[in-house]
């Protein structure tokens, strides 16, 4: 009923002006249609499609410039949000070994799907391939150049140790302060960039299908189809097992916070649900000083749906470009996304900030194959988000429960509160 009392009901004609309203300033919206644009343009004069590049990579040199300063802030906040190390004590470390064992999961879930169906595969016959080898200069993959040559990876480096040394200073919350303000500015800058994103989806539209033709739409297809996929089986196999395994069912709990699910699949960000799924978890029965540590944490540290999706396009680029991942180098993107992959939730444009700052650490795939990804990244958006929600609602009750701090309420009739099961 609260959501049909922000109309006035005896006005029809101020309903459909709102809809028509909501629907003109909705960024999605506006990439649609630049999307169809460039794909237009791109198949009815493949020359000047291909000059609409310059659009593309310029939206991504100018995304380039955040990575650094993002990476940095949410990192540094995330570690340091923690509290006193000491005080968070055996929860804390086990919510954090949780976290990384099912993002870890996620990643190689990611992996081996992408590598199995290969969304990425096109057929080049008759066109001109990228040849990885001129883009970049070749140079044999080697961890000490990875963390000693590349920005990306030198600043994550400073932000964990930084992170660290800052959770046990004196002046913690000072620096907090100052940093959460400096990040506020950063990430409303970004705000404010990301409303370039329909430029940059033409640009990345129109040179694509101008230089290989209307059949590079169905790799894309392919992706999203495949991303859809895996976070379905990843919800409803990984996650309902380790649920059944605490004698819950996923069905239930899916029932139980729905309201929740839809308020991440209109927003598109999980934090949007934050204040209310924690709520939901207390009076579910998990105890108020869990739900407090796992949640906040989980929010920067425990990113599935955001570990399948980056997974997913940074193998689905290579095979885009037709570049051949040996498995070492494989193991280094597990390790990158590892990093770079937190503090990524409820940010506008974060998967797309998170991916660029992954392929400039690899330094093999070619970070303008962003500007093709845009397309459909906006689409893939709700499920990394809805995926990331129901992962940590999952983490906390697995908590809760192997910690014994979870109680189970006294449930009036009709209450939709989930009960174990047998």
């Amino acid at each position: 009923m609260a959501a049909l009392q922000q109309f006035p009901s005896s006005d029809k004609p101020a309903v459909k002006r709102s809809i028509g309203y909501r629907i003109l300033t909705n960024l999605t919206f506006w990439v649609l249609i630049a999307i169809i644009a460039g794909v237009l343009l791109g198949h009815y004069n493949p020359w000047l499609g291909m000059k609409m590049e310059v659009i593309g990579t310029g939206f991504i040199a100018v995304i380039k410039v955040f990575i650094p300063p993002i990476i940095f802030l949410t990192i540094v906040l995330g570690i340091s949000g923690m509290g006193n190390l000491k005080k968070v004590g055996r929860i804390g470390i086990k919510s954090l070994i949780y976290f990384e064992i099912v993002t870890t999961f996620a990643l190689v879930i990611g992996i081996a799907v992408a590598h199995w169906v290969r969304p990425g595969d096109i057929d080049h016959t008759g066109l001109t391939k990228l040849d990885p080898a001129k883009l970049f200069v070749k140079e044999p993959f080697t961890w000490v150049k990875l963390f000693t040559d590349y920005l990306t990876l030198t600043v994550l480096g400073v932000s964990i140790v930084s992170g660290i040394l800052l959770n046990f200073s004196r002046r913690r919350e000072e620096a907090v302060a100052v940093l959460g303000k400096a990040s506020t500015v950063v990430f409303t800058g970004l705000k404010y960039v990301m409303y370039l994103a329909p430029l940059g989806a033409f640009g990345g539209m129109a040179f694509a299908v101008g230089k290989f033709g209307l059949h590079t739409l169905v790799p894309l297809g392919k992706l999203m189809g495949t991303v859809y996929m895996t976070m379905f089986l990843f919800i409803f196999v990984i996650l309902g097992l380790i649920l059944r395994y605490y004698k819950m069912n996923i069905w239930h709990l899916l029932k139980y916070i729905k309201e929740e699910l839809l308020i991440v699949l209109g927003t598109s960000s999980s934090e949007a649900a934050l204040p209310s799924i924690m709520q939901k978890l207390e009076r579910m029965g998990c105890s108020k000083p869990v739900v407090g540590l796992v949640i906040p944490t989980g929010y920067s540290f425990n990113l599935d749906g955001t570990s399948i999706y980056l997974s997913m396009s940074v193998i689905f680029l290579a095979q885009f470009y037709g570049i051949e991942l040996q498995f070492g180098e494989m193991a280094g993107i597990i390790g990158i996304l590892m990093l770079t992959s937190k503090g990524a939730a409820g940010v506008a444009g974060s998967g797309l900030i998170i991916l660029a700052s992954t392929l400039a650490a690899i330094h093999k795939i070619p970070i303008e194959g962003i500007a093709f990804m845009m397309g459909v990244d906006k689409f893939m958006s709700e499920a990394r988000a809805i995926t990331n929600l129901i992962g940590n609602t999952v983490a906390t009750i697995v908590i809760s429960k192997s910690e014994n701090e979870f109680t189970e309420p006294k449930l009036s009739k009709g209450s939709d509160v989930p009960v174990a099961v047998s």
